[in-house]
């Protein structure tokens, strides 16, 4: 073969080198994008995912407030009519209306997940009760829940309004020392 055409021969492999080097060179910077670009959606998947997570237990959250503010709103209404049906005393028409309404509208608490409870008999709990007086009693009722004046209410086992109790109490001689009253007791009317 004349040196020309090995000349021509290995220039021409020296550009098939350089144009599958440039080809290759290339195809990774291509296969560098493409991975940078799939990190890229799975990060903004990842990121909305979560976003969306937290929008739901925000929202979740938003409407247990709104359903425990309601509650509290309401409650104070069955106590009135609670009172209404003890002041009414006969078996007349407007009593009976009163309490279809009562019912009603404890049923759609209930619905709500809104319990009512009336604690008689159980030792006082401040997380739980709120001490209106106390009362003389024997020693195995003392800081016990002796009477409720109006139940207490909770939804999804929160405290919505503590239940109003009367909480006995020893008699002087059977005191703890010091005269002090049961663990988170507080005297609210000033009765003893």
């Amino acid at each position: 073969m004349p040196p020309e055409e090995e000349k021509a021969e290995a220039t021409t492999a020296e550009q098939a080198d350089s144009v599958e080097r440039d080809i290759a060179e290339l195809l990774a910077d291509v296969e560098r994008e493409r991975d940078e670009y799939l990190e890229l959606a799975q990060r903004t998947k990842a990121d909305f995912e979560n976003y969306r997570k937290r929008i739901a237990g925000e929202s979740a959250e938003a409407e247990k407030r709104g359903r425990a503010a309601l509650a509290r709103d309401l409650v104070p209404i069955l106590d009135n009519l609670d009172r209404a049906l003890g002041a009414t005393g006969g078996s007349s028409g407007l009593e009976e209306g009163v309490r279809l309404v009562r019912d009603e509208l404890h049923a759609a608490l209930k619905r709500s997940g809104v319990e009512s409870y009336e604690p008689t008999g159980e030792p006082f709990d401040p997380h739980l009760h709120e001490a209106m007086m106390t009362r003389p009693a024997a020693s195995e009722e003392a800081g016990k829940v002796l009477e409720v004046l109006e139940k207490g209410y909770r939804l999804d086992g929160q405290v919505l309004r503590p239940a109003r109790v009367v909480v006995g109490s020893a008699d002087d001689k059977n005191q703890p020392a010091g005269g002090k009253p049961p663990a988170g007791f507080t005297e609210a009317s000033g009765e003893a």
